[in-house]
């Protein structure tokens, strides 16, 4: 009888095997190596003895410790945990884990004895800031802006002066972090809970910058042919967007932060009087202009060649061997008889919240796994194909071409370049066969959907069949809709597997099985809404879906993701609905009274929907919904079934037909009015006034502009701390920015000197 070996993949577990002499280990393969089975059992428990002596020893040291043990190191030095941004668990989701990492904050738990140390500079609160909510901050003492007379013996240059008019830097940065004009007295408190006061003597205020800075490298840039062929914007979808700095570290922590140093967006005056900080290689803009006024093609425009420009209505024209570049509006303009023949190339850098739809920022890439070959035991491994400048494939259809003559049964096609694909896109995915389009790690691709035919439609097509699988990740698509259907042969075995139900019991497993074990996933991926937009952010086709699903028997799951209206056209009658998860994402249907997940021509979509962390514009009609978890309907939710499901810390508008609430909003705010009010005449203009407050506010409700689907800063508590961890709800609930801005604050109080008010002020 044959030894039984233990699988591992620790290169330790033959280690004691190995100090036996060659003799028995000689005489142990004459004997199938039962030696080398017994002591790989014996060696596997001493390395698991060996790596839990070695992590008690780690979690020693702040650097070096398990998150579990950052509370109680930090008790060990005096750090007392902020109540007002909650007690930190147990631990035992992922989510859970990222809650405590922001309310213990390891830096700040490593620093807290320097910090003591330190109290009382002006940069040690820019370092909290940094520290404590990981937001870059600017401090800013306003006594210095008062407007003191000066003794004439005593002269202060450097001291805030009266508005000079013919200085217009000062005057663009008036009313910001960084104003260097005088101001009269505010006797308001920099840290009133009602009306914030800036300029007075104790106080200190700490602008903060919510907003990320985000990369696009070597990206076409958009013609915006209708004004002219001289015109174009950084976005390639062709609409204004502001550019932003790409902030720069700072040199130490007395040195007090300066505009290049946070990601701001980035002025005008600033772009012009400092160019050769903002442009040119890995700054923060760059442009390319193949062959134009007889530059390198592969070297980027010079500096001494760009003027920043106001290019509101395209009125400045350049002269000859310049371009216009406008940072606020992410303009560029070239001489009208100097036209780039050979296309334009942009690298800058824009702003959002969150690591959400297609973008250059680090994600996880989920390979297939190697499964075993149809015709034996073979081990087979899935097919990489990847598009790019300097791979083996230079554009994405010759990729599909190439996957579709091999038929692998998993594959990959990877882009590996921030490029637009206008091509045709139609994919069919045999039985059991998966594949994934994704954009390699740190790069953003667009594929661009044309209107190639007159007489059809021309969406990115793709056909599943029974347990296939397709992947959609880390791309942005614009132009037209991704279309998911089921094969016409998958249609018809569904209905003669559902007129077998009657014979099985009908359980949550049946019902999987019936959708055929086919998987659709889009992960960290923009479905534009309204499939492109206007200058002014506006959806161009706002009655258009991003996403459609006709007759598609399978599971699908939105993760990350920014996407349009969702239309599902499924047989009702002989199908169980799908199943559809959304999670961590915007559907933006791109009018409020538009579906945002909807049926053409039907009361509801046939799908049961999970909706977990989410903000969805638009309504939402479906036929049940299974779970809604800390999410912002902004507008109403109808389902067909309420018996089924729940919705639980959400907001959802009462007049809506929903599964039971829990915790939802207006809900409790109602409810509180109804306790407090007794007689019902009296009760409904509070209840007017209360849903009105509650209803949540944002920043912008476009796609395109930088604080889109962020809440405002005058949004309702219940809003902004309705989530069951008293997070946010809605889309960027795993920022956990009001644990953050409670944290900062007490810790910004507690390092302010004594007579000084500290004050947190939102700069994006």
């Amino acid at each position: 009888m044959s030894a039984q070996t233990t699988h591992t993949n620790d290169a330790r577990i033959d280690r004691l095997y190995q100090l036996l002499p060659a003799i028995y280990r000689m005489r142990d393969a004459e004997h199938q190596q039962a030696l080398q089975a017994l002591l790989r059992v014996i060696a596997e428990q001493v390395n698991l003895v060996e790596d839990d002596i070695a992590r008690l020893y780690d979690n020693w040291f702040i650097e070096t410790a398990e998150d579990w043990v950052v509370p109680y190191i930090a008790d060990l030095i005096g750090y007392r945990p902020v109540l007002d941004a909650g007690r930190p668990g147990q631990g035992a989701t992922e989510q859970a884990r990222a809650l405590n990492r922001v309310l213990i904050p390891r830096r700040k738990a490593a620093n807290t004895i320097r910090y003591r140390r330190g109290k009382g500079r002006l940069g040690l609160l820019e370092l909290l800031a940094h520290d404590v909510a990981g937001w870059p901050a600017r401090a800013v003492e306003f006594f210095k802006l008062l407007g003191w007379h000066q003794n004439i013996n005593h002269p202060h240059p450097a001291r805030a002066q009266l508005a000079d008019l013919r200085r217009m830097n000062p005057l663009d940065l008036l009313g910001g972090p960084f104003d260097t004009l005088a101001h009269t007295v505010d006797v308001r408190r920099v840290n009133s809970q009602r009306t914030i006061g800036r300029h007075n003597i104790p106080s200190i205020g700490v602008f903060v910058w919510r907003l990320k800075s985000y990369p696009v490298s070597y990206a076409p840039a958009y013609c915006v042919e209708d004004t002219g062929p001289n015109c174009y914007t950084f976005s390639v979808l062709g609409n204004d967007a502001p550019l932003f700095i790409k902030a720069q570290a700072q040199s130490a922590e007395t040195c007090v932060t300066q505009e290049w140093q946070v990601p701001a967006s980035l002025r005008r005056r600033a772009f012009e009087s400092d160019m050769e900080r903002f442009y040119g290689a890995g700054k923060s803009l760059v442009i390319w202009a193949d062959g134009w006024g007889g530059s390198n093609p592969h070297d980027p425009l010079p500096a001494s060649a760009v003027i920043a420009a106001d290019l509101s209505h395209w009125q400045y024209v350049p002269p000859k061997n310049y371009i216009a570049v406008d940072p606020v509006l992410g303009r560029i303009a070239f001489p009208p008889g100097q036209l780039p023949r050979k296309g334009v190339r942009v690298s800058y850098r824009y702003g959002f919240s969150a690591d959400m739809g297609g973008g250059e920022y680090a994600r996880r890439l989920f390979n297939p796994s190697p499964r075993k070959a149809d015709s034996g035991e073979e081990i087979v491994a899935p097919v990489f194909y990847r598009v790019g400048r300097n791979e083996s494939f230079q554009r994405l259809w010759d990729a599909l071409n190439q996957w579709k003559h091999d038929q692998p049964k998993d594959a990959v096609i990877e882009l590996t370049d921030s490029s637009v694909h206008a091509e045709p896109f139609t994919v069919e995915l045999a039985r059991e066969q998966s594949l994934q389009l994704r954009a390699a790690d740190r790069v953003r691709p667009v594929l661009r959907l044309l209107d190639w035919q007159t007489d059809l439609p021309d969406p990115f097509s793709v056909v599943m069949n029974p347990g296939s699988r397709f992947t959609l990740d880390g791309l942005m698509v614009t132009g037209r809709s991704v279309h998911f259907s089921g094969a016409q042969q998958q249609g018809s075995e569904d209905r003669e597997r559902s007129g077998k139900k009657g014979e099985r019991n009908d359980d949550e497993t049946e019902k999987h099985d019936d959708i055929c074990g086919a998987v659709v996933v889009i992960r960290h991926c923009t479905l534009v809404p309204g499939w492109g937009l206007g200058r002014h952010c506006e959806p161009a086709r706002p009655a258009e879906p991003s996403l459609e699903l006709y007759n598609l028997r399978a599971s699908v799951r939105i993760e990350h993701s920014i996407v349009g209206s969702i239309q599902v056209n499924e047989d009702e009658v002989h199908a169980d609905p799908i199943p559809l998860r959304i999670a961590d994402s915007i559907v933006d249907a791109a009018a409020p009274d538009k579906e945002a997940i909807g049926a053409p021509g039907k009361a509801v979509a046939h799908v049961l929907l999970t909706i977990l962390r989410s903000t969805v514009f638009g309504i939402v009609d479906v036929h049940a919904v299974e779970l809604a978890e800390n999410c912002i309907f902004n507008d109403c939710v109808n389902v067909a079934r309420r018996q089924i499901g729940c919705m639980r810390f959400c907001y959802v508008a009462p007049v809506c037909r929903t599964p039971r609430r829990y915790r939802c909003q207006p809900d409790l705010a109602i409810q509180a009015v109804k306790q407090r009010i007794a007689d019902p005449a009296s009760q409904q203009p509070e209840i007017n006034c209360e849903m009105l407050r509650v209803q949540p506010q944002f920043t912008s409700i476009w796609y395109g502009n930088p604080g889109y689907a962020q809440l405002a800063l005058l949004c309702a508590q219940e809003i902004k701390r309705g989530a069951d961890d008293e997070s946010e709800m809605g889309a960027f609930h795993d920022l956990f920015q009001p644990q953050r801005e409670a944290n900062l604050r007490a810790r910004l109080e507690e390092f302010t000197p004594a007579g000084m008010d500290v004050g947190i002020i939102h700069a994006t």
